[in-house]
Parts: structure tokens; sequence; C-alpha cells
């Protein structure tokens, strides 16, 4: 069965650990629709831009499977909103498809999965009619960020009225917490 013009729903299901596992991954009903939903709005303008293979690394997982493979509770993978896409070694880097997705897509969640130069995979929900088009950078240093563009200008030295308080780290988060110090205008140095 095909999902989109490029997709199957064997590919959109294959999991190896459900294979080791013996392991039925084959959604039905609603959650099909979904997959039928993501797949047109997110993996095939994909594959339509780029023109080449794009290589889905997971999409679908029952309750089972998304929990053997360490996902979250409340993962879209389970309702078959989202996808992982894997490019590595091939003409289309994942860095493409992230900046592709960012740019011209409609989608809820995009999160760069770790990897410096680019990501390690790509993860995008879609979610019809509720997408917030937020946009994450997750690494191991610093966990989940909000993602933002590397800015190309050069810092200016400022000079701080009072000492900065601490970094705190708040229990509930695994981000740290700063406090905001205002800058007098006299005190910059923009020599």
């Amino acid at each position: 069965m095909k999902l989109s013009q490029n997709l199957t729903l064997a590919e959109a299901c294959r999991s190896e650990t459900a294979k080791r596992k013996n392991l039925n991954n084959t959604p039905s009903g609603i959650i099909l629709d979904n997959l039928k939903l993501t797949a047109d709005k997110l993996f095939q303008p994909i594959r339509d831009h780029f023109k080449k293979p794009i290589y889905v690394s997971s999409m679908y997982r029952c309750e089972r499977l998304n929990s053997m493979v360490g996902g979250v509770s409340h993962s879209k993978h389970i309702t078959g909103q989202a996808i992982d896409i894997d490019n590595d070694n091939t003409d289309v880097s994942n860095k493409d498809i992230f900046n592709y997705i960012k740019d011209n897509l409609d989608f809820d969640v995009l999160i760069w999965e770790y990897g410096t130069d680019t990501p390690n995979w790509v993860h995008c929900t879609y979610v019809e009619g509720l997408n917030r088009k937020q946009v994450y950078r997750n690494s191991l240093e610093e966990g989940m960020q909000m993602y933002t563009e590397p800015k190309a200008v050069q810092p200016k030295k400022v000079k701080y009225e009072q000492k900065p308080k601490k970094v705190q780290r708040n229990e509930t988060r695994s981000v740290p917490t700063r406090e905001i110090r205002s800058v007098s205008d006299t005190s910059r140095n923009d020599s």
C-alpha cells in the first residue's frame, strides 16, 4: 500500500526492533489516515523538492514498540504524525532536509537531532490544523533547546554594572535558567 507517490506503508512501519521481537507494527483506522497525511504534507514535498530518495528511519511505532525503543509515552510516532529522516551518505544531507522543512513546509515540531554540522537525523511532526512551527536542536551537552540560526555578526564587548549572578538550575527542567542583567549605554566599548 502506498501512503504517497514515493512512500509505502511497509517503509513507514519498518523496524528492526519489531522484527527481532516478532512484534506486529501495523497501523489501522485513524493512525493510517494520519500516516497518509504526514506522508503527503512532509515526506512527499521533500522527495519532490530534492528529486532523490529520502530515507525514513522511523515513522509509525505501536505503543509497545515505542516503549521498547525508549520513545516518550506521548510520541507522535504512536499516532502516525511523526517522521524521522536519515539521509546519511547520500547526495542530500540531513542539514539540507532540515533547512528545507524549516523554510518551506507547514509542521508542528521540527528537531535537529544531535550532530554539529548536520543533524544525525531529522525529526518532524505534522498535526493537521494545530501546527505550531516549533524548531528545536537536541544535543548531548545542552539537551533540547529552541533552534536559533547561527549569527555572522561579531559580538560587542559589554561591561556589566554589577557582577552577574550564577546560573541556577531549575529541578523540573534540564536547561539552565539565567537572570537578565541591565547594561548601561555608557559602559559599552564599541571600538
